[in-house]
């Protein structure tokens, strides 16, 4: 067998960066799997479709981008985008705000994906083997290699490296016996959580045609119109939104159960809109680790690489906030895994696989 095409890796997280990692290590020739706790690949560029009955007693179903309501683009990233994404895939969204809202946190053009927000990492991982519900909670490494639990299932297979691209807070327990410095620094890597709602109602009378609100007070951070952006669903007489709170907010009641958010954030959107707003269908939903909080210092490291173990980590808490973030740091960690397999290549001998490891103490 060719020496590449055996070298098999392991990634854990289906969000942009393990996306980004499989196609790149898939596309050198190396036998590559992603496994996600999630039905299906995307992580924080989320969809949710949900099912209700409206006034008349039929049934819909309705989708909402709950998670990262776009992101922005530069460069390289740019030039990545158009090759992953199918004609039509991607769609440039400048939306209208409010009148009286803050300003958008980016001045550039905004990208969504079509026809969901997950739509693009599904493109990426296309032909990649991937196994879904499987929710990691303990790491194996023996002579063989690495191996993958879940609730005492065992992923079949072992694997020459593993990469983790996962929220920093969910990393550290399974880097712990491995590499404890770098599960400490995980562990200690600020996120920001986020209460999202989303919901159906009857267009309200106040809707001046904007299609992103940014209130300035309150516990709202962005109102959204998910009927008004690129490739969306759009109903007569309805309006289908997604309200992202604050991240100190969304901190402060994390714990809170979701009927009193969801109706903390309903309040608020009345505030905002100065009319009653007849809901037909709304659900609360938390995100834990949302995004990095913001730094005003550049990562001292894009990735997390051992050689030794062939262990590797990234994400946007490295690469800097945000999907392109995330981008950046999968393509440092890439570079890193294909040196190592062109220097077992170059040596002509297997691949040095270590003795059963003991978990650190």
């Amino acid at each position: 067998m060719n020496r590449i095409s055996s070298f098999r890796v392991a990634i854990i997280g289906a969000g942009i960066a393990g996306a980004t990692c499989a196609r790149a290590l898939s596309l050198a020739g190396l036998d590559v799997h992603v496994v996600d706790k999630a039905r299906g690949a995307g992580g924080r560029l989320a969809t949710r479709r949900m099912e209700w009955q409206d006034a008349s007693g039929r049934r819909r179903i309705t989708a909402f981008d709950h998670g990262a309501p776009a992101f922005t683009a530069t460069n390289d990233f740019r030039r990545f985008l158009a090759t992953a994404s199918a004609p039509g895939g991607l769609a440039e969204w400048t939306p209208t705000l409010a009148v009286g809202s803050r300003p958008l946190d980016d001045a550039g053009p905004l990208y969504v994906p079509c026809p969901d927000m997950p739509s693009l990492c599904r493109g990426v991982l296309r032909d990649i083997a991937a196994t879904w519900s499987f929710a990691v909670d303990r790491l194996l490494r023996g002579p063989r290699g690495w191996q993958l639990e879940a609730v005492g299932s065992m992923l079949p297979g072992y694997f020459d490296a593993l990469v983790l691209a996962l929220p920093p807070a969910q990393a550290a327990p399974l880097l712990a016996p491995y590499r404890p410095d770098w599960a400490q620094a995980a562990s200690l890597v600020p996120m920001q959580p986020c209460w999202t709602l989303m919901g159906v109602s009857r267009r309200p009378a106040a809707d001046r045609r904007w299609d992103v609100a940014r209130p300035g007070q309150g516990p709202l951070d962005w109102i959204v119109r998910n009927n008004a952006r690129p490739g969306r669903e759009s109903v007569a007489d309805e309006a289908h939104w997604v309200l992202h709170a604050r991240a100190d907010w969304s901190r402060q009641h994390l714990e809170e159960p979701s009927s009193w958010v969801q109706a903390q954030m309903e309040a608020a959107m009345q505030d905002w809109l100065g009319e009653p707003i007849d809901w037909q269908h709304v659900v609360a939903h938390r995100w834990r680790y949302a995004r990095p909080q913001p730094s005003t210092t550049a990562p001292a490291r894009q990735c997390w690489w051992d050689s030794a173990r062939g262990l590797g980590v990234c994400g946007d808490f490295l690469g800097a906030a945000g999907v392109e973030g995330a981008w950046l740091s999968a393509q440092a960690l890439i570079e890193s895994v294909l040196d190592r397999v062109a220097t077992a290549h170059a040596q002509q001998t297997p691949t040095d696989l270590p003795a059963v490891e003991a978990p650190a103490s």
